[in-house]
C-alpha cells in the first residue's frame, strides 16, 4: 500500500513542481487578487491569471505543441490566435463598437493630447534599445507606454513572440493599476488651481459627423501608415457599426458576444504563455521596469501639453485631461474625473477626458503601425 502511494506521488505533479513554478503560481494569485478583490481590469486579469496558474502546474500539457502522433495542448490552440495576430484586431472591433468618438469630434484639439501621451512609447523604445534589446523586441515593449494591451500583444506576436507573455502581462498589469499610478503624477505636475478649472460644455455632434469620422480616419491613417490597417481598420469598422444605425445586430454582437469570447481566449492564452521557464528571466524584470517608465512618461507628457495648451487657449483647459491620453479606455478618463472632483465637487471632466482617451487608442495603433513598418 505504501509503495503504491509512493508511486502515485512520484508520477504526479506534486513530485515535479519546482521553486520557479511556485513563484509563478504566487504571481498568478496576486493577479487574481488584483482582479477579483481590487477589481482592477477583472475582465482581463482574471483569465490571464488563471491561464498562468494552470500552465505552471506540472504535467498538464496545456501548451504542448502538436506532434505526428498527438494533438497540441488546449491552450496552444488558444495561443495561435495571439501568435497569428487574430485576437487583437477582433478586440479592436469590439472596442470600436463600444467607443463614442463624439468628445473627440467635438473637440479635435484633444487629438493632440492623445498624441502627446504616446511619447511614452518612444521613450520606452529607446530605453529598451539602450538596455540591449533588439529593435524587434524594443518596439512592442515601447507599446506598453500607450497603455494598450491588444496592440502590445499584436506587435509582440509579430516581432518578438518570445517576449509575448512578459509584454502582455506588463501592459495589462499597468493598465489595471492606472488608478494607482496616475494620480500622484497628476498632482505632482499640476497645482490646485489648475485641477479646479471647469471646462465649457462640449458642442453636440451630429450623426453625419459620427458616421463620416470612422470612414475618413480609416482612409487617412491607412494611407499614411498602411501597417496600421488591421488595428485601425477593425477599430473604425466597429465604430461604424455603432454609428450607422442600420446594423444594430452586428454592433451588439461586436460589443458583447464577440469581444467577451475573444477576451476569454486572449486572456487565457496570454497567461499560458507565462510559464516559469519563459517568464522568470532578467529580461522580464527589465520589461516590467520599462513599463513603469512608459506609463510615467505617457501620463506626464499628456499633462504637460495640456498645461501649455491652457495658456494659449481662449477657453480654459483643465490639464488633468491630458493624463487621459493613454489609451486605457475608459479607466484613464474615470481617473481624471475622480481627481478633478476631489478638488472641485462640481467639476465634471469625464466627457472632456474621453476625447484624449479615445485619441490615445488611435495614437497607439498608429505608433504600432509605424514601428511595424520599420522593424517588420
Amino acid at each position: 500500500m505504501f509503495s503504491t502511494l509512493v508511486d502515485f506521488f512520484s508520477e504526479s505533479g506534486v513530485a515535479l513542481i519546482g521553486y520557479k513554478e511556485i513563484i509563478m503560481i504566487i504571481v498568478s494569485f496576486v493577479l487574481l487578487y488584483l482582479g477579483i478583490v481590487k477589481k482592477y481590469e477583472p475582465l482581463l486579469l482574471v483569465p490571464i491569471a488563471f491561464g498562468m496558474l494552470l500552465v505552471n502546474l506540472p504535467m498538464t500539457g496545456l501548451m504542448e505543441e502538436a506532434t505526428l502522433d498527438q494533438p497540441a495542448g488546449l491552450f496552444q490552440y488558444f495561443y495561435m490566435g495571439n501568435a497569428l495576430g487574430v485576437f487583437p484586431p477582433l478586440i479592436f472591433l469590439g472596442v470600436g463598437a463600444m467607443t463614442d468618438f463624439g468628445p473627440l469630434i467635438a473637440n479635435p484639439k484633444s487629438l493632440l493630447l492623445g498624441a502627446a501621451a504616446q511619447f511614452g512609447i518612444f521613450v520606452t523604445f529607446l530605453g529598451a534599445i539602450l538596455l540591449g534589446f533588439t529593435g524587434q523586441a524594443a518596439a512592442p515593449i515601447g507599446i506598453i507606454g500607450g497603455a494598450d494591451g491588444p496592440t502590445a500583444i499584436y506587435l509582440s506576436s509579430l516581432l518578438a513572440p518570445e517576449y509575448l507573455g512578459a509584454i502582455a502581462i506588463a501592459a495589462y498589469s499597468y493598465m489595471a493599476l492606472v488608478p494607482v499610478i496616475q494620480p500622484p503624477i497628476m498632482k505632482l505636475l499640476t497645482n490646485k488651481e489648475e485641477r479646479q478649472i471647469k471646462m465649457e460644455q462640449l458642442r453636440p455632434v451630429s450623426k453625419k459627423e459620427r458616421v463620416i469620422f470612422p470612414i475618413m480616419v480609416s482612409v487617412i491613417v491607412v494611407l499614411l501608415v498602411p501597417a496600421s490597417a488591421p488595428l485601425i481598420g477593425m477599430l473604425m469598422l466597429g465604430n461604424l457599426f455603432r454609428e450607422a444605425g442600420v446594423v444594430d445586430r452586428l454592433s451588439n454582437v461586436a460589443q458583447n458576444a464577440l469581444v467577451n469570447t475573444v477576451t476569454i481566449f486572449l486572456g487565457v492564452a496570454v497567461g499560458a504563455s507565462a510559464s516559469a521557464d519563459r517568464f522568470l528571466q532578467t529580461d522580464t524584470l527589465l520589461i516590467l521596469g520599462l513599463g513603469v517608465v512608459a506609463f510615467t512618461f505617457g501620463t506626464a507628457t499628456g499633462l504637460i501639453l495640456a498645461k501649455i495648451m491652457n495658456h494659449f487657449s481662449k477657453s480654459k483647459i483643465n490639464p488633468l485631461i491630458g493624463a487621459a491620453g493613454v489609451s486605457a479606455v475608459p479607466m484613464a478618463a474615470r481617473v481624471v474625473q475622480k481627481v478633478g472632483q476631489q478638488e472641485n465637487s462640481s467639476n465634471f471632466l469625464l466627457m472632456h477626458a474621453m476625447g484624449p482617451n479615445v485619441a490615445g487608442v488611435i495614437g497607439s495603433a498608429v505608433a504600432a503601425g509605424v514601428l511595424l513598418s520599420i522593424f517588420g
